[in-house]
């Protein structure tokens, strides 16, 4: 019923152009000049509208329409890399909230003094997965660290991994059997319910050594299903990397993707800029990107990828 939703609301809003397409033909033809005005605040409004839409046709995967999970990751660095790994969660929340989607933090494992060691986040909304797989890779930060006694330039690293979020359970086969499930105590935030009881989960696949935790729910059964949610999200994964591995392996042009290669600078001294190194694509105001203004460096992303003939 989703599916079907979503599908009418888009063969509807395709009806509803065309109409507007035929109707302003329909001025031009009149060829009355008091509305002139009217017909080219029209037309400006169309372009508008149909470079949107040039962009949405973009986003053409198998899960491009769905909800994503967005994981953050701290590299080594220490506190630094923790407090950068926190940045990068609050830039990817505010984009969320500027675009109207819904987060939730499945889980959270706080840093030792400052920034957190990773997270795990829910997106829902039309496209979110289209969007943020745009931002799968090594996050890299350069900036006078607040934590260096004589305040050095550091720079810091963060891995964000993206995942569809998987609503039918049968395109990713998990047998109870392959799963070891243990439960203990949260170390978080959350009240006395969460801090007595074991009620965080954690799931191990035995046959790949994927291992999921979640504890930011009050009960075990809610941080159950959303761990099988990201359970099934890095199954479907690696299904996915296999297949396009060995159709890269044919073309021969594979290469692994490893932690050595950051896919985005952000500096913030000794000038402000953010580099997306992919495409070369910079945006001079780095602090207006980590207040979540991504949309550009996700549409030059994109843009780039399909000019060059691949899947982005």
């Amino acid at each position: 019923m989703k599916k079907l939703s979503a599908l009418r609301d888009e063969v509807e809003s395709w009806r509803s152009l065309n109409q507007r397409v035929n109707d302003g033909l329909e001025l031009a033809q009149m060829e009355d000049e008091s509305l002139h005005a009217e017909l080219e605040t029209e037309i400006k409004a169309l372009e508008a509208e149909i470079g949107r839409r040039e962009f949405s046709a973009m986003l053409s995967g198998p899960y491009d329409r769905g909800d994503a999970l967005l994981a953050i990751h701290a590299g080594a660095g220490g506190t630094d890399s923790q407090d950068w790994a926190e940045m990068l969660q609050r830039m990817y929340l505010r984009w969320c909230e500027l675009r109207g989607f819904e987060t939730e933090i499945l889980d959270l494992t706080e840093g030792e003094e400052a920034g957190i060691k990773s997270i795990t986040i829910a997106v829902n909304g039309p496209y979110a997965y289209g969007y943020l797989r745009s931002e799968k890779g090594v996050h890299r930060l350069v900036r006078l660290s607040p934590y260096d006694a004589a305040h050095r330039r550091h720079t810091s690293f963060a891995l964000v991994e993206v995942l569809p979020q998987v609503e039918d359970a049968a395109e990713v086969e998990i047998n109870s059997s392959d799963l070891r499930i243990d439960t203990y105590r949260s170390a978080g935030a959350g009240g006395q319910n969460v801090q007595k009881n074991d009620t965080a989960v954690r799931i191990t696949h035995l046959p790949t050594g994927i291992v999921v935790t979640c504890q930011n729910e009050r009960s075990q059964m809610q941080n159950r299903e959303n761990a099988m949610r990201v359970l099934r999200a890095r199954l479907l994964e690696i299904k996915q990397e296999e297949q396009e591995e060995q159709l890269a392996i044919l073309r021969g042009e594979y290469t692994k993707a490893e932690w050595g290669s950051q896919i985005r600078s952000y500096v913030l001294h000794p000038y402000q800029m953010v580099k997306d190194h992919r495409n070369d694509f910079e945006v001079g105001n780095a602090l207006s990107v980590l207040n979540g203004n991504l949309d550009s460096l996700i549409e030059a992303y994109l843009r780039h990828s399909m000019g060059n003939g691949k899947a982005p």
